[in-house]
């Protein structure tokens, strides 16, 4: 665990001007055009300001101070430094970023099923649990895609899903992937096209594949999701607007297949 004061170089009583003062200060020296580029500096640059955003946020401040206290209370009572052990100390904290960080731990080392399943143990207990919250974005978008996999091997496929879009936007926003983008792409369509609709609860696979159309894979891939989102509808009882499915997925490829059925059973004529 880092010390965020100590990568801004502030007291822990520093004030919020002066938290301000020493990111910026700290940001000029590591800029390019003044250290000079390269990965060291890159990684202290994403250091700092993870270490801003958490001290200048009042909540994440205090979150901070009790997490960091705890952690040099448990290291100082270890007879040593190589005694000391973050997986087991990180198992013994309740807080939101000791559990993201101890299924990133795990994640990393071996320890997938047990990664696994604290994840889906913290979002049973909040649907919104903040993994993203605690790390930088490049190592968040890292770890979560390796996560996705994980939980798609382990038949997680929503969950997985989720943690992909979270991923896919950020990447929009940003590249970072970049070459290795399109594996993220096609883990997606896939779990979209085969994994969702039939195998999840209709009314949570059509939250997820209204969110896939909004990231316009292509004509024939809306195409395919509105057929699914038209399944979906009929399965639900809601013959009505699985039909405007039905027809937009035509006008958007009208050459889809496997809607003879589904058309004659919701009366659709073209």
């Amino acid at each position: 665990m880092e010390d965020c004061y100590r990568v801004l170089g502030v007291k822990s009583s520093a004030s919020a001007a002066e938290i301000k003062r020493a990111f910026r200060a700290r940001a000029k020296e590591l800029h390019p055009d003044t250290a000079g580029e390269g990965v060291d500096n890159a990684e202290r640059m994403r250091a700092l300001i993870l270490a801003y955003e958490t001290l200048s946020n009042p909540g994440r401040r205090a979150e901070f101070d009790a997490t960091w206290a705890s952690f040099r209370k448990y290291r100082e009572g270890s007879s040593s430094d190589s005694s000391f052990d973050y997986r087991m100390w990180l198992m013994q904290r309740s807080d939101p970023e000791s559990r993201s960080k101890l299924i990133f731990f795990d994640l990393l080392h071996d320890l997938e099923e047990e990664a696994v399943r604290e994840y889906l143990l913290q979002l049973e207990k909040d649907p919104s649990f903040p993994l993203s919250r605690f790390f930088d974005r490049e190592d968040f978008m890292d770890c979560a895609f390796i996560l996705a996999e994980e939980l798609d091997l382990r038949s997680y496929p929503l969950e997985a899903f989720h943690l992909l879009i979270e991923v896919y936007r950020m990447e929009a926003r940003k590249p970072y992937f970049k070459h290795f983008f399109p594996e993220v792409v096609l883990m997606v369509r896939t779990l979209v096209r085969t994994k969702l609709a039939g195998f999840v609860p209709d009314e949570l696979a059509l939250d997820a594949l209204e969110t896939a159309l909004e990231l316009k894979f292509g004509k024939k891939d809306d195409a395919f999701i509105l057929k699914l989102m038209a399944q979906c509808y009929e399965r639900m009882g809601d013959s009505h607007t699985a039909a405007l499915c039905v027809r937009e997925a035509l006008r958007q490829d009208p050459k889809i297949t496997g809607m003879r059925e589904l058309k004659k059973r919701l009366e659709v004529y073209e």
